[in-house]
């Protein structure tokens, strides 16, 4: 599987383009870019490895997670997906820290243990609500996309809309901890990490 990341937006956001390399099926996770540079950044990258986008899909509905669902949706015309407890928040145009997304509907909702399809492999979902009430991860094999549920030496804020602290820490604890500590962590923001590094060093999971 191929995994690119791409730092884009006001808030660095980690957006990841996978792909299945045998079938050149991919998805775009987190497509948080509001200027025009850091989207051909991204497709420049599709065309160049001519790749077939079937989803474009948003860990959580935070402006700087989805400001580039429409654009994607309009230029390859591909579905936008995020989980059912996040969707209303999107036809309803996120407001957030400054940062506004243009309103829009998903074409599909998930839940938790469905199957993202790319190619011959996929990503399971993992609902771990707590960052907001429909926030994501998706597991692959080895390796999972926090989102912002989970950073390296840190995990997502709860004091925004729909944030919970003890929903976010139980989330945490009883689906993430319990993967293998090899598993690559590719969060929202910020630099990679891996479940066991953040069990040993992470200070906000010392008591949990």
């Amino acid at each position: 599987m191929m995994i690119k990341r791409f730092v884009v937006g006001p808030l660095e956001t980690n957006c990841y383009l996978v792909a299945c390399e045998e079938t050149l099926d991919a998805i775009l996770i987190d497509a948080g870019f509001f200027s025009e540079s850091d989207a051909l950044s991204v497709f420049r990258e599709i065309e160049s490895h001519h790749l077939n986008v079937k989803y474009v899909l948003s860990t959580h509905w935070h402006p700087d997670h989805i400001a580039g669902n429409e654009y994607v949706r309009r230029r390859l015309g591909v579905p936008i997906i995020i989980h059912k407890e996040d969707a209303p928040m999107l036809s309803t145009g996120s407001f957030l820290l400054g940062f506004r997304a243009r309103p829009h509907n998903p074409d599909k909702t998930v839940t938790d243990g469905d199957l993202i399809k790319i190619g011959n492999t996929g990503l399971k979902v993992i609902h771990t609500p707590g960052h907001t009430k429909g926030s994501i991860c998706l597991l692959g094999e080895g390796f999972i996309f926090t989102g912002d549920t989970l950073f390296s030496g840190s995990i997502g804020r709860t004091d925004l809309p729909g944030g919970s602290f003890d929903e976010i820490t139980n989330s945490i604890k009883s689906k993430l901890m319990k993967l293998p500590d090899d598993t690559l962590i590719y969060p929202g923001h910020g630099p990679f990490s891996s479940i066991g590094k953040e069990k040993r060093t992470n200070p906000f999971l010392k008591d949990i």
